[in-house]
């Protein structure tokens, strides 16, 4: 094995556990479905459950969890900038308003 490989190649056994772990989240996004349950415990619930879904797809699947980096660049950069860009919108819209309002006419 190379000195200088510093990648982890996870086991089996790991791949085989996340796809039980997403076989088993996919059957209780089912039986929310057809529980009878309505409005927005139905509709959280079965987000909750695509999001897990979807973290375990990545973590894996796209070899996130061994790649610190690209987690970084990947989970945190792009909600930053667009939280970012959220709150110059709002300032924005703030200064829209008090300048329709006349708050800063002279």
């Amino acid at each position: 094995m190379n000195q200088h490989n510093t990648h982890h190649q996870p086991e089996l056994r790991v791949y085989l556990r996340v796809w039980i772990w997403l076989f088993v989240l996919s059957v209780f996004s089912y039986l929310v479905d057809v529980a009878g349950l309505e409005g927005l415990l139905k509709w959280g619930l079965i987000t909750l459950l695509m999001l897990l879904k979807a973290g375990l797809i990545v973590a894996f699947f796209m070899h996130m969890a061994w790649e610190r980096l690209s987690i970084i660049y990947t989970v945190l950069v792009p909600p930053g900038a667009l939280l970012f860009l959220a709150a110059l919108m709002a300032l924005e819209a703030n200064y829209t308003l008090s300048s329709r309002l006349g708050i800063f006419a002279n």
